[in-house]
């Protein structure tokens, strides 16, 4: 009997194993389905718990006590300060300049017109910075006033303070700061008008018409379209600009064409430097393009309508309107061949450069040289003028080779130009790959106001 059922047992274990490799995966599917009957259970047992809504509640009171509040006994440490800045005009007298700044301080206003050093200084004196600082009910408790009275790297600081005996003033120095701007803009009228837009100081654009004026004639050849790039320089105190700096580099597109020029000093030239094209010749060539700084001129090198002798005749010289005294410049060195009158030039100088060239500055006001005196580049000839045949104040200029009349800023573009020293190059070759990086900054600053 036991062995029928042990036989019997050990027959179902057989069974029951084959069953489980044939259909292994299916009794797996089982066992899950039991153990999660078995968290279902154990989920229901869970729910029979007591139901929150139905705990006792208790309520505990507790006093708290307020932090006390530190209230400083000087009520002026939580008074506003107030702080504006203006420039200075000539016209400005102390009530005026501080109702512009938003001062009502009628002491403050009386010590300006008594104090010397105030009145010296700031009243009566335009463009300078200045900067105040006045408490919630507008009265003033500092000034300080910036200028930079001379090329020195330093400027000056007016301080005028508030104190406990009343207002003092004093006079420091502190030096200038040098910080580069970029700008750039669109010719649609002129170089000024321009410039003006893009806000660019006037003797920022005078230097730019000096620096490519071999290139191009600013007076006859700018179009609407042509387009700049400048890198310039501002000398700032306190950080206001007190000074114009010099260009660093500049890129002028004229009729299509691109002129660039940079700032180089040589190491090895004790301390000068110039202005250069990007390929390392010099923009400072034997002459200049123009007899004075860029100006408004009233006509050009092409035919035109004598206004005094009423008929059609070659103009062989440039005309140049300008008020009367007006400086005038030679163009290149050489030597004063002939000053004084003669027939319709009126008051005329005639400079002698060598290699028979001749330069004629007629019409003058002023004569500030005289025959066989030596003249150097620049320098000062006379003063524009109305005399000889002239309708109104303005200078002639010619340029002669061997008698015969030629195109001025041809001729400047003809002349020398001097290239960077083969020792600098390598410095050269740098900087001007750095120059090119800051014009194209410049350039899309335009592009991007404009999208």
């Amino acid at each position: 009997m036991i062995n029928g059922l042990v036989t019997g047992g050990n027959a179902l274990l057989t069974f029951a194993s084959q069953t489980i490799k044939q259909h292994s995966k299916r009794v797996a599917a089982v066992i899950a389905a039991l153990l999660l009957g078995g968290g279902g259970g154990a989920f229901a047992v869970a729910s029979l718990a007591p139901d929150a809504s139905e705990l006792p509640v208790h309520n505990v009171l507790e006093s708290v006590q307020a932090l006390p509040l530190n209230v400083p006994s000087d009520l002026d440490l939580l008074a506003l300060r107030l702080f504006r800045s203006e420039l200075t005009r000539a016209s400005d007298t102390a009530d005026t300049l501080l109702k512009r700044l938003g001062v009502d301080d009628a002491a403050a206003a009386a010590f300006l017109r008594s104090d010397a050093t105030s009145r010296q200084v700031l009243l009566g004196r335009s463009g300078r910075s200045v900067t105040i600082e006045a408490s919630d009910s507008n009265s003033l408790l500092k000034l300080s006033a910036r200028w930079s009275p001379e090329d020195d790297g330093n400027f000056k600081r007016l301080v005028l303070e508030k104190t406990p005996q009343g207002f003092q003033s004093r006079i420091e120095s502190a030096p200038l700061v040098a910080s580069s701007r970029l700008a750039s803009g669109t010719i649609q009228t002129s170089l000024f008008a321009a410039t003006d837009d893009a806000k660019i100081p006037d003797a920022i654009a005078t230097q730019v018409a000096e620096i490519f004026s071999s290139e191009i004639d600013f007076h006859r050849a700018l179009r609407k379209g042509d387009r700049f790039s400048i890198v310039y320089e501002t000398l700032e105190g306190d950080g206001e600009p007190l000074r114009t700096g010099r260009v660093l580099s500049a890129e002028f597109v004229n009729r299509g064409k691109s002129f660039q020029a940079m700032w180089f000093q040589d190491p090895m030239a004790a301390g000068k430097g110039g202005y250069y094209a990007l390929d390392g010749q010099s923009l400072r060539r034997a002459y200049l393009a123009s007899p004075m700084e860029f100006s408004r001129m009233s006509s050009g090198f092409k035919m035109r309508f004598h206004p005094i002798l009423k008929t059609w005749r070659a103009h062989l010289g440039v005309d140049y309107a300008a008020p009367t005294g007006t400086a005038v410049r030679s163009i290149g060195e050489g030597m004063v061949e002939f000053a004084g009158v003669q027939n319709g030039f009126g008051n005329v100088v005639f400079v002698n450069h060598g290699k028979q060239h001749t330069t004629v500055y007629a019409h003058l006001s002023r004569i500030n040289v005289r025959k066989g005196q030596s003249v150097s580049q620049g320098q000062n000839i006379g003063a524009v003028g109305s005399t000889g045949w002239a309708t109104g104040p303005h200078l002639h200029f010619e340029f002669r080779i061997n008698g015969q009349q030629r195109d001025p800023l041809t001729m400047a573009r003809q002349s020398e130009a001097l290239a960077v020293t083969a020792s600098a190059k390598p410095l050269f070759d740098r900087s001007a790959s750095e120059a090119r990086l800051a014009l194209a900054a410049a350039a899309s600053m335009q592009q991007s106001s404009a999208q």
